[in-house]
């Protein structure tokens, strides 16, 4: 193991997230896996852009076995100190969807059309069909 007494901030964590110098944050623990990269099985880029950052909620997420996790030891660096919040991962852009294109009404109205009259007509039909039926098994005398 690494150096047991270190404390590292986020802010000074963040500082190793290249190629060169990959630090991960997982379970509170700092782990430097710059020279993993050829090694994980998921390639070096889920490493990436776990780089500087604590990636705790991935690695479990993943599935991790117990010889990932003793593999960690071998890169242990620090902990990470407690008294200090982890930078906030950034959300994923909303996707705008236009609710409506000018042009493009017709197709939408039709659709609106079909789901209303749709139901309608196979009732109609339903009902014609039982008429029908009843209206010609009646006994004549």
């Amino acid at each position: 193991m690494g150096g047991e007494n270190k404390v590292y901030s986020y802010d000074e964590i963040s500082l190793h997230s290249t190629a060169k110098d990959c630090w991960i944050v997982i379970n509170a623990k700092i782990y430097d896996v710059t020279n993993f990269f050829d090694d994980h099985p998921g390639g070096a880029d889920v490493l990436l852009e776990a780089a500087g950052k604590d990636a705790s909620e991935e690695f479990e997420a993943v599935g991790h076995g117990s010889s990932a996790r003793l593999m960690l030891d071998e890169y242990y660096v620090a902990e990470v100190d407690p008294s200090n919040k982890p930078i906030p991962k950034s959300a994923p852009l909303p996707v705008s969807v236009p609710v409506s294109v000018k042009g493009t009404s017709s197709s939408s109205t039709i659709v609106k059309f079909l789901l209303f009259f749709f139901p309608l007509i196979i009732l109609g039909f339903a009902i014609s069909i039982r008429l029908y039926t009843s209206a010609n098994s009646k006994p004549t005398h």
